[in-house]
């Protein structure tokens, strides 16, 4: 007969020392068990642990048991769980995740450490660390952003060393002055019997990939190649529909979510009547806010997949972290 949820619970006491004795395992609990990638009706003990292994490099003694006293069992690799940490704080050393912006802007997120040239820098988004353009390379990059408290006085974490440009279409009304020119002349030729005639038109700004920049830190001790509430980045992965996505950023801190469109093409909106249209990224749901911006995306397995840049209330515009590498001939340290 199948134990109730009561019995379970009576249960999991009697057990929990000899299953925490298990390698990796940093979690026990009551929950549902998971089978081919779905949710059952079953309960289950589920062991969470930090690095699921294949069954053939563990012992039988190290296993985790089908079954405990007639319950099913289930193991749910979480990776290593950590007390989660104020991002907007200051941070000596820095891992990626947490606040960090140009001494002009308000805040984005260090997204991660990357590495040119046998030298660390940070990687975060050209309007966090070059202020859309407007920044000259040598600027001061803080950690926190100058939003959450830092100055150039007491907080310079680095210097701005590269960015991609990023072309904009100004998003404004047809100029008046320019219309007037075009009816005159249009005018003129009538009179003289041209058949050219001008109008005003507005110029389409090329196609980006990347909103991305680098900063070289002051100080190497000031390194702290991990994500913050993540760990360590473990590699590169590249993006798939239906992926699950996490990341640490300034504003929302540690968030989950998936990859619901590939080949997106995107207007965004940098304020200022200023939009840039980006093409070959990744959307994602609701998983990020306004200073989230740099934060860099992982896939479920610690690969970095991804640098965040943009949203919406229900979504999360993502560059291909390959695109980002790309234009910056950055790799993982």
């Amino acid at each position: 007969m199948a134990l109730n949820l009561e019995d379970i619970r009576k249960l999991l006491p009697e057990v929990r020392s000899e299953l925490f004795g298990k390698p990796n395992v940093v979690a026990t609990g009551i929950g549902y068990k998971v089978s081919a990638g779905k949710q059952t009706e079953e309960l289950s003990i589920i062991c969470s642990v930090e690095i699921k292994k294949k069954k053939q490099a563990l012992t039988e003694r190290e296993m985790v048991p089908p079954t405990i006293q007639g319950v099913t069992t289930d193991v749910n690799p979480t990776g290593l769980i950590r007390a989660l940490q104020d991002p907007t704080g200051r941070f000596r050393p820095a891992p990626g995740g947490v606040s960090v912006g140009h001494y002009l802007i308000t805040a984005g997120t260090l997204g991660c450490w990357v590495k040119k040239s046998n030298k660390t820098y940070i990687l975060s988004n050209n309007h966090v660390l070059a202020n859309s353009n407007e920044a000259s390379i040598g600027d001061s990059i803080l950690q926190p952003g100058p939003y959450d408290g830092g100055t150039v006085a007491n907080d310079q974490i680095g210097i701005l060393s590269e960015f991609i440009p990023i072309e904009f279409t100004e998003t404004v009304n047809p100029c008046n002055i320019s219309n007037s020119i075009a009816s005159f002349l249009n005018a003129l030729a009538k009179m003289i019997g041209s058949k050219s005639r001008m109008k005003s038109v507005r110029v389409q700004a090329a196609d980006n990939l990347v909103d991305c920049a680098i900063a070289e830190p002051l100080d190497p001790n000031d390194v702290k190649n991990e994500i913050l509430n993540i760990g360590n980045i473990l590699g590169v992965e590249n993006a798939t529909l239906g992926m699950g996505l996490k990341k640490s950023g300034r504003t929302t801190g540690y968030t989950t979510g998936t990859v619901q469109q590939i080949d997106v093409t995107s207007q965004v909106s940098y304020g200022s009547n200023k939009v840039a249209t980006f093409v070959d990224q990744l959307m994602a749901g609701a998983m990020s806010e306004g200073g989230d911006s740099g934060s860099a995306v992982l896939s479920d397995n610690n690969k970095i997949v991804g640098l965040l840049f943009a949203g919406s209330s229900t979504s999360t515009i993502i560059n291909r972290i390959q695109n980002v590498f790309q234009a910056l001939n950055v790799t993982l340290p």
